[in-house]
């Protein structure tokens, strides 16, 4: 059994996880992303001194000082995306105060780029806002007198640039992020529903060498104590028990092959010796029958259309049935097996006429719990329990209609 996780999204998630763990890990054998800000912002500073040439040579220190104070704080705009804008902003404000036409507008974009890539949305309006004000008073102090409202309107529109940049940034490592945290649930999901298909085929093999063992361990056993008891009155009788032990045996070794054989898809054998089905049981009858149990078989209804699965599991359960019969119930019982086929079910009846319950106190069950795994399976029914008049009686209902598969 395999699972089939959605091809289509869950590839293109697992890619998408694929490229961003690359993207990441490149980054980081590089350098980190502090030394990456810090490298920024010196080259920030760099661009602006040397926009700001014309100033060094009247202010000095003082632009160069300004000028850093503008480009420093982006050391930390992804750490601290507004306060840096904030900062920043305020250092805008003593230039602006102080006269000093200088080109901080780059820096301040990039902080509020940050603050809209970063930062939730009431920050990113508060910083547009802020920059807002800072783009109306350049435009009334340095814009010529003529051209003010235009001033403001292509700063406004640098300042929407900057904000539609970095929301959508954000956006896109939301989305990454997104992709990224679907696929791993996915993974996850895969790998539980192969465990799950792991248990459940542990469980098969479980119920199916269960069968298989206990049933032919209990004919051979109930065979060997009646050759023993026969042995010095009715030496021929002992002599046709161990013969029917040594025929189980094989039996046991032949059911045991095809069951490999069903698991080995190399296994040479697999299709020269197929699973037991409806027909095979009336051998099984006489196999009880000759371990000490008299047994009636009737079967009645189309067993050809049973599908084959569903003509091993009639088998199986009433192989378990018989062979609890055989275990918990003296010398003299009866049990008699009906099948009735149908197109839509198949309903299994095993009663016998033995004094009290199957099961004895202290087992587990294991038999009554995989014939119930079984019904399960077909989304039938199952019932086991002992009858008001004596014995014991195990119902089975298996629903064909929408389990062919």
């Amino acid at each position: 059994m395999t699972y089939a996780p959605p091809g289509g999204l869950w590839l293109r998630a697992e890619s998408w996880r694929a490229l961003a763990g690359r993207a990441r890990l490149r980054l980081r054998a590089r350098m980190s992303p502090s030394a990456v800000d810090a490298l920024f912002a010196a080259a920030v500073f760099l661009a602006q001194t040397g926009m700001a040439h014309g100033h060094l040579r009247q202010r000095g220190w003082t632009v160069v000082v300004l000028t850093a104070l503008m480009a420093l704080p982006l050391v930390w705009r992804r750490r601290a995306p507004l306060p840096v804008f904030l900062a920043m902003s305020g250092v805008a404000f003593v230039q602006w105060c102080a006269g000093l036409r200088m080109p901080g507008d780059i820096s301040l974009l990039i902080a509020l780029y940050t603050v809209a890539a970063y930062a939730p949305r009431r920050r990113t309006w508060l910083a547009v806002g802020v920059l807002e004000c800072g783009a109306l008073l350049a435009s009334a102090r340095w814009a010529p007198e003529d051209r003010t409202v235009e001033t403001f309107v292509a700063l406004s529109a640098m300042v929407v640039a900057a904000t539609v940049i970095g929301m959508n940034m954000r956006s896109r490592r939301a989305h990454l992020a997104f992709l990224e945290e679907r696929a791993v649930r996915l993974e996850r999901e895969r790998d539980q529903q192969a465990q799950l298909a792991v248990a459940d085929e542990r469980s098969r093999i479980a119920r199916e060498m269960h069968d298989i063992v206990t049933h032919n361990l209990s004919v051979m056993v109930a065979l060997a104590d009646g050759a023993v008891f026969a042995q010095d009155h009715s030496p021929q009788r002992a002599t046709a028990a161990m013969r029917q032990v040594s025929t189980t045996g094989r039996q046991a070794i032949t059911d045991m092959r095809r069951f490999l054989g069903v698991l080995r898809a190399d296994e040479p054998d697999a299709l020269r010796h197929p699973m037991p089905q409806i027909a095979q049981l009336e051998p099984l009858a006489d196999q009880v029958r000759a371990a000490g149990l008299p047994t009636r078989l009737d079967v009645a209804g189309d067993t050809a259309a049973v599908p084959v699965p569903a003509q091993l599991t009639v088998y199986r359960m009433v192989q378990e049935a018989l062979t609890n019969t055989l275990k918990h119930t003296p010398p003299g019982t009866r049990a008699d097996v009906q099948v009735r086929c149908d197109p839509q079910r198949i309903t299994v009846d095993v009663t016998d006429d033995g004094p009290g319950a199957k099961i004895p106190a202290g087992t587990h069950g294991q038999g009554l719990h995989g014939m119930r795994e079984r019904a399960a399976a077909y989304g039938g029914e199952f019932a086991a329990g002992p009858r008001p008049e004596g014995g014991w009686h195990v119902r089975a209902v298996l629903l064909l209609t929408g389990n062919e598969a």
